[in-house]
């Protein structure tokens, strides 16, 4: 078997790499100095009394308040909860979507008829639908995912029906001229030039899907963090609802970080 010999690079080209580098570790120190200087001036406020702790909370009484829910047993409990509610809406969500999706490019016809429905239901303040979902399926998780669904949904298809449309109109003429139908061109054309389309699909989703389920715990959980956020808020234990706040950004956070990673090997 023949060795592998590395690529050489110029001296213009190494410099630029490293460049390059310089500028990732910068934008990565620079987040990372904001987060703590946000949070420093935060926990100092609060200790000088600037602002009162009672109901802004502070850096440090969160901690506390995370301490206490992992004393308790009742912190990953929570969080387990409405992590699979946010997921599974999410991924329904983005697979439905997308299928949808395909079903209007693949039919100008079905598109015209549905578009001005979809644009309908995509304005529809989805919280109105609380107490008809409650009805429909009830208060458990289902009644929650539902609705991580229904808030996500509608953009997924929007955004993936534009990123089909998009693609290059020369290539999808020459397709149709070596005798493609609509299935190779969807395999071969349009699934593969619309993958940028679908990470920032992806990205907008993450966002949405937490939207959905903490919406739907407002309305009919009797866990998962947006039950905390709710009960802090009716017994006046604003630390605890700082804390859960503080947990969902760190989870979406998370969320999204993953999609970055899926997003630079799929551009490669």
């Amino acid at each position: 078997m023949k060795k592998k010999t590395k690529p050489t690079y110029s001296r213009e080209h190494l410099a630029y790499l490293k460049k390059i580098k310089h500028k990732k570790i910068f934008i990565t120190l620079s987040r990372i100095f904001i987060l703590a200087l946000v949070l420093g001036i935060w926990e100092l406020c609060a200790q000088l009394q600037v602002i009162d702790p009672f109901i802004t909370s502070s850096p440090s009484r969160v901690c506390l308040t995370i301490a206490e829910l992992y004393k308790n047993g009742s912190l990953f409990y929570h969080i387990g909860i409405t992590l699979m509610e946010t997921m599974v809406g999410f991924v329904l969500a983005v697979i439905l979507g997308y299928a949808v999706a395909i079903v209007l490019w693949s039919s100008e016809t079905v598109r015209k008829v549905l578009e001005p429905y979809i644009v309908v239901l995509n304005s529809l303040p989805k919280i109105a639908l609380g107490p008809l979902i409650i009805i429909w399926i009830g208060t458990g998780y289902d009644a929650i995912i539902f609705m991580t669904v229904i808030v996500s949904i509608i953009v997924c298809i929007m955004n993936m029906l534009a990123g089909f449309i998009a693609v290059d109109k020369t290539k999808l003429l020459l397709m149709k001229s070596m005798g493609a139908g609509k299935a190779t061109t969807l395999l071969k054309l349009i699934i593969p030039a619309s993958l940028p389309t679908l990470i920032s699909t992806l990205k907008v989703a993450v966002g949405l899907a937490w939207i959905g389920s903490i919406m739907g715990e407002y309305i009919v959980s009797r866990a998962g963090l947006g039950y905390l956020i709710v009960y802090g808020g009716q017994v006046f234990k604003l630390d605890l609802v700082m804390t859960a706040t503080f947990i969902l950004c760190v989870l979406a956070g998370g969320m999204y970080g993953i999609i970055s990673i899926i997003e630079k090997h799929v551009t490669k």
